[in-house]
Formats: C-alpha cells, sequence, structure tokens
C-alpha cells in the first residue's frame, strides 16, 4: 500500500508531466508560427510522449488503490526567443523533470516503498534519454549560430522523428 505522502508526490508528478505536455504543445505551435515545421512536429511528439508518462503514473495510483487527484496546471511561456533558446529552455526542463523524479525515488526508498522504487526505474532511465536527446539538438543549434540553410536541415531532421 502507497503511504499518503507517496501519493500526494506521485500526483503532484502526474502534474508536471501534464505540465511538460502543455510546455511542449506551447513550444511546437511557436514552431510552427516560425516555419519550423519538424521542430514542431518533434515537439508535438514530445507532447504526446509526457501525457503518456503522465498517465502511467496515473494508472499506477489507481492499481495500487490509491486515488488519482488532477492538480492545476500552470500555463506555460508561448513565446521564445529563437531555436536555440527554445531547446536550452527544453533541456533545462528535463533537467528539472529529472531531479523531480529523483527526489521521488529517494522518498520511495527512505518509505521502503519497493513497488513504487521498481515502478519509477523506467522514468529514471527515460530521463537520460530525455536529456541526452534534447542535449544534443541544443548543442547542434549553439553550434550552427545564425546560419539559416543549418537551421532549416537541423528542423528538415528534426521532422523524421516518429512517435
Amino acid at each position: 500500500m502507497l503511504s499518503s505522502k507517496m501519493v500526494a508526490a506521485l500526483n503532484s508528478q502526474v502534474k508536471h508531466e501534464l505540465y511538460s505536455a502543455y510546455l511542449y504543445l506551447a513550444m511546437s505551435a511557436w514552431s510552427d508560427s516560425q516555419n519550423l515545421k519538424g521542430f514542431a512536429h518533434w515537439l508535438r511528439i514530445q507532447y504526446i510522449e509526457e501525457q503518456d508518462h503522465a498517465m502511467k503514473i496515473f494508472d499506477f495510483l489507481l492499481d495500487n488503490g490509491a486515488a488519482a487527484a488532477l492538480q492545476a496546471i500552470d500555463q506555460p511561456p508561448a513565446d521564445f526567443k529563437s531555436a536555440t533558446q527554445l531547446f536550452e529552455d527544453v533541456l533545462a526542463h528535463e533537467k528539472k523533470v529529472t531531479a523531480l523524479i529523483h527526489q521521488l525515488y529517494a522518498q520511495a526508498i527512505d518509505e521502503k516503498d519497493y513497488r513504487t522504487q521498481i515502478f519509477l526505474q523506467w522514468y529514471v532511465t527515460e530521463q537520460i534519454e530525455e536529456e541526452a536527446d534534447a542535449q544534443s539538438i541544443r548543442d547542434k543549434l549553439v553550434a550552427i549560430g545564425d546560419k539559416s540553410t543549418a537551421l532549416f536541415w537541423i528542423d528538415k531532421e528534426l521532422k523524421k522523428r516518429e512517435g
């Protein structure tokens, strides 16, 4: 059985995962408005992934007899200075999510909540990939600077992402 403290923490993480989805959808809309269709596509797939992450936690709560209590989601930013700034924000956000997952895992260890520890291992591993992907794209954008031809090449590459 999950402790009330763990239930509250997991419900909070559902909110954070849904905020991540909301943020990536806003970023997708901005990218589309900048005619960066590949960026918009990549971020829309990221939006779907974040929804899936939230639902895994939601279902874990329900499967363990706990209440899934939805919380208010803040409005994400809607305007970004550049594609580089956008992915600097993506990377910073993924690092924040990683820290939140690590806090949850530490709490599960402290509570000797083995089922939640096992459940969260997937998220710990997933965050390695999330940060690496964001870092790679951000680094490419920093490297190209203001070269619009290279930006459109990256945009074309991001369009290839499959969901």
